[in-house]
C-alpha cells in the first residue's frame, strides 16, 4: 500500500477545499446575506476627536509620539528616512509602531473528506462597511493578554495549545511596510478533529468560497486574505500536470492555467537559486537607513491638536477618534487611526512563458520593512498618479494597468485593509493577463516568478509584501 506523506495530505486537502464552492452547512449567498444583515444590524458610530480629547491616548510632545497611557497596543512615532532607492532619496514620515506580534488563525475541520474554515463577521472600526469576514482570531498580544480589560477571544485556547500535528501553516509575515514598523503577525492554520461548536457571528465556508467572496469589493478582510496566501498546494512536476491536463477538459480556463503555476515547480523562467541571487543583489544596491525623530519636527508634516498630515495633502493622515460599537468586546473606546489620502493601486501583470503563467514582481523598498526590500505587486501606488500622464509615465507598468483591455483583466475588485488602524482605506487589486507581446525583459529591480515560486517566498518570513500576498489569496483557481 503507498502512503502519501503527511505533508502531502494536507496539501491535497487545502487544494479540496479551494476548488469546492458547494457548502452543505452555508451556501456562498446565505453568507453574503449574513455578512449584510450584520452591516445592517449593527450600529457603529467613528467620531473624529481631537488628540487632547482622547481617553487613554495622547500626542506626548515631549516625547514626539502618539501614545497610549499603558505604553502598550501601538504608538504613532516619527521617522527621518534615507535611502538611493526611487525618486524620493529622503523623507520625513509618522507611521505605527507596533512591536508584539499577534496572531491571525484559522480552525479548519474536514467533513466528508474536505476542509471547513472557521470564519467570524467582524466589526472593525476603520472597515468601509464596518463587518467584514475574518479569521478565526484574530489578536493582538495586547488583546489576548487582556490589557483593555475585555475578555479574551473566543477560541484562543484552541491556538494556544495546538500540538504539533494540527498546526497545517505557521508563518511570521510582515504587514504593510509604509505604514507600520518591521510590524509582523503570526499567520497559523490549525485542524482540530475534535467538535468545534461555531458561536454566533462564526461559520465554516470552504476554501474555494472564501476565493469566491473575494470577487466582490469589501467582503474579505486583510487578515484573511494574508493568512490564506500562505497555503501551498504542493509541487508536482510538468509531466504530471500535463498529465491532468489531457484528463481536464478545462484546460484553457485562466482558473486552471493559475493552478498550473501554482503546482509546477520545473518549468520557470529562472531557477529558484536565480530568485535569491536577485533579491540579495537588490539588498546590496539599495540602502534604507532609519532614524526616529519626533512627531513635532517632522519635515513637510504639519502637528496640530486635531491631525497629522502632509503639507501637501498626500500620502495619509493620523486622526483620533472616538468609536461606539453595538457588539465588540469593548463597546465604546478612542485610538488613533491612519486615514489615507487616496485610493491605492496594488495590481499584478501575468503572462505565459513557457505555458506556465508568471508574475511580474518587483522588489520594493519601504520605510517599515524589515530586511530593505519586499518582493511586492508589479505596480503598488496610491492614486494620486493615475490622472496626471506625467506622473503615470514615472511608475513603470502603471500605464499597462489603466489601460488593459477589459478581456484581460482576471481580476477586478477594491479590497479593505486592516480596520484597526487604517481608517476607510481600500486600494483597487487588479490582476491582468498580456500576452506573448509583453517583453520578458524588465528593468533591474523587476523580475518574473510562477506561482509556484511565490508560494514558496511566501513560506519564509519578509519575503513577499502583504499587497502581494493579498492578490495572491484572491485568485481562484476554478473559473
Amino acid at each position: 500500500m503507498h502512503h502519501i506523506s503527511k505533508q502531502k495530505e494536507i496539501e491535497l486537502l487545502f487544494l479540496k477545499s479551494a476548488l469546492t464552492t458547494d457548502n452543505p452547512f452555508n451556501t456562498t449567498k446565505e453568507v453574503l446575506d449574513w455578512v449584510k444583515r450584520r452591516n445592517e444590524e449593527v450600529d457603529v458610530s467613528v467620531k473624529r476627536i481631537g488628540f487632547d480629547e482622547m481617553d487613554n491616548w495622547k500626542l506626548d510632545k515631549v516625547r514626539g509620539a502618539v501614545v497610549h497611557s499603558s505604553n502598550k497596543f501601538f504608538s504613532i512615532q516619527g521617522l527621518e528616512v534615507n535611502t538611493n532607492y526611487g525618486e524620493r532619496k529622503t523623507w520625513d514620515q509618522p507611521i505605527i509602531n507596533q512591536p508584539e506580534i499577534g496572531y491571525l488563525g484559522f480552525i479548519t475541520k474536514e467533513y466528508k473528506g474536505t476542509l471547513y474554515f472557521l470564519i467570524q463577521t467582524k466589526i472593525e472600526p476603520g472597515n468601509v462597511n464596518h463587518v467584514q469576514l475574518s479569521p478565526t482570531i484574530q489578536a493582538t498580544k495586547s488583546n489576548y493578554t487582556q490589557v483593555h480589560g475585555g475578555k479574551t477571544p473566543n477560541y484562543l485556547e484552541y491556538f494556544v495549545n495546538a500540538t504539533s500535528e494540527e498546526i497545517l501553516v505557521d508563518q511570521l509575515q510582515s504587514e504593510q511596510g509604509a505604514r507600520f514598523f518591521k510590524k509582523r503577525n503570526r499567520n497559523i492554520i490549525i485542524k482540530v478533529d475534535k467538535d468545534v461548536n461555531a458561536l454566533e457571528d462564526f461559520k465554516w465556508l470552504t476554501l474555494g468560497q472564501i476565493k469566491l467572496l473575494m470577487q466582490k469589493d469589501n467582503i474579505i478582510n486583510m487578515d484573511t486574505r494574508t493568512v490564506i496566501s500562505g497555503i501551498s498546494f504542493g509541487n508536482y512536476s510538468s509531466g504530471t500536470i500535463g498529465f491532468y491536463d489531457i484528463m481536464n477538459n478545462n484546460r484553457n480556463s485562466i482558473g486552471f492555467k493559475l493552478l498550473t503555476s501554482a503546482l509546477v515547480h520545473d518549468k520557470s523562467l529562472f531557477s529558484f537559486n536565480q530568485i535569491i541571487y536577485w533579491i540579495t543583489a537588490q539588498k546590496v544596491n539599495y540602502e534604507l537607513s532609519i532614524k526616529e525623530k519626533s512627531l513635532m519636527n517632522l519635515k513637510d508634516w504639519n502637528v496640530s491638536e486635531n491631525i497629522i498630515e502632509h503639507k501637501e495633502n498626500r500620502f495619509f493622515k493620523v486622526i483620533g477618534v472616538n468609536v461606539e460599537i453595538g457588539n465588540r468586546e469593548v463597546t465604546s473606546w478612542h485610538q488613533p487611526l491612519v486615514e489615507p489620502c487616496d485610493e491605492g493601486i496594488c495590481a499584478f501583470i501575468i503572462k505565459e512563458i513557457d505555458g506556465v503563467i508568471h508574475f511580474l514582481v518587483q522588489a520594493k523598498l519601504e520605510a517599515g520593512n524589515f530586511d530593505i526590500l519586499e518582493i511586492a505587486p508589479t505596480v503598488q501606488c496610491s492614486t494620486v498618479y493615475s490622472e496626471n500622464e506625467n506622473e503615470q509615465n514615472k511608475i513603470p507598468f502603471l500605464k499597462d494597468v489603466l489601460k488593459a483591455e477589459l478581456e484581460n483583466v482576471v481580476f477586478d475588485t477594491l479590497q479593505s485593509e486592516e480596520g484597526g488602524r487604517f481608517y476607510k482605506e481600500q486600494n483597487r487589486n487588479i490582476i491582468i493577463k498580456m500576452d506573448d507581446s509583453f517583453p520578458n525583459e524588465v528593468p533591474e529591480n523587476f523580475t518574473w516568478l510562477t506561482l509556484n515560486q511565490l508560494k514558496k517566498f511566501i513560506v519564509f518570513n519578509n519575503y513577499v509584501n502583504i499587497q502581494a500576498r493579498s492578490l495572491i489569496s484572491a485568485l481562484s483557481y476554478i473559473n
